[in-house]
């Protein structure tokens, strides 16, 4: 499964707008520093001064020509640094402006082989688009650790929330070096999917690759793609994204129709993404019992030896939303 050339384009033409922007913001700095600061203009255009001057001897055959350069621009950047700190400018107010600075707003990173590769952010954007991943853009707006309140808790039911939420902060502390997976469970309400969108909001801004599905979604798309007479490169495309994005979260598992399909696509799911080093984070509304019985043992066994459990209690939180909403 892959970009048409629509779809492509759109991303391309994408970076160059945010190139454009940021260029735009980067003069607008600098204009209002040299209006801030008497001289900074002279000492910015000295640099394309030494620059050429330099040029010409190096052409002449002065071998000392470019270390002579080196240091002068050096002395140039670290009095622009001084001259911007002593008028309360920030020492890197004038560096160049990304939105991803891995690949400078290119969409593509040349590995140390010379090889271009696809950036992390321009696989995100993909991951969108294929896989009609929108809607979890709009949900780290709302579900995300600025939003999140201890206020709808009490008693077990709080502490078994602060527990869910210093789980939360250590895996995404660790992600990099330490591959963990999580399984939310219990009641309905009670912040699970909530805090599934607060790790993907901190993943996604680190620059890690994350797809959501719903579970019945997921094994929508699992069956279409398994049964409709596709290529055999879709197939291996979508598979790829699925067991090796950095991030895979399946909300909801047990709302879907469970079969043998649904079965053996999730250990696999489970399976492959374990072999590759890749987290997952599940939640669902079944308790581990109706966990066991739904699914087959070994799925039961996978979950319950290779996640951390996070038990989730209390109140429906949207309903008790909804009743202080009406109270005002």
């Amino acid at each position: 499964m892959a970009l048409n050339n629509l779809q492509y384009e759109t991303i391309m033409k994408g970076y160059e707008h945010l190139r454009h922007t940021n260029h735009r913001r980067a003069e607008a700095r600098m204009e209002e520093v040299c209006k801030a600061i008497p001289g900074f203009r002279e000492l910015a255009a000295s640099v394309s001064t030494f620059s050429a001057a330099s040029a010409r001897e190096i052409l002449d055959g002065d071998e000392n020509a470019l270390p002579r350069l080196r240091a002068k621009l050096a002395e140039i950047a670290s009095d622009r640094k001084q001259l911007l700190t002593q008028y309360g400018f920030p020492p890197d107010y004038l560096n160049p402006i990304y939105g991803c600075p891995d690949c400078q707003d290119t969409g593509y990173i040349t590995e140390e082989s010379g090889i271009k590769k696809k950036c992390h952010c321009f696989r995100q954007q993909e991951i969108s688009i294929l896989y009609a991943q929108s809607n979890i853009q709009d949900m780290i707006e709302s579900e995300n650790f600025s939003n999140l309140s201890y206020d709808y808790y009490q008693e077990e039911d709080l502490r078994h929330f602060e527990t869910a939420v210093q789980l939360c902060r250590n895996f995404i502390h660790n992600f990099q070096r330490d591959c963990q997976n999580l399984f939310f469970y219990g009641t309905v309400g009670t912040g699970k999917s909530f805090l599934s969108g607060c790790i993907a909001k901190e993943l996604l801004e680190q620059g890690n690759s994350v797809i959501y599905f719903s579970a019945s979604n997921l094994f929508e798309l699992l069956a279409h793609y398994s049964f409709d007479a596709k290529s055999k490169e879709d197939l291996h495309g979508i598979y790829d994204d699925i067991y090796g994005c950095d991030l895979l979260i399946i909300d909801d598992l047990g709302t879907e129709l469970t079969n043998s399909f649904v079965t053996s696509q999730l250990f696999s799911c489970l399976n492959e993404r374990n072999l590759r080093g890749k987290a997952i984070i599940i939640s669902t509304n079944l308790s581990l019992a109706e966990l066991r019985d739904r699914y087959s043992d070994r799925i039961f066994s996978r979950i319950t030896s290779g996640f951390h459990l996070c038990k989730l209690t209390g109140p429906d939180i949207r309903i008790l939303k909804k009743r202080r909403a009406n109270s005002v």
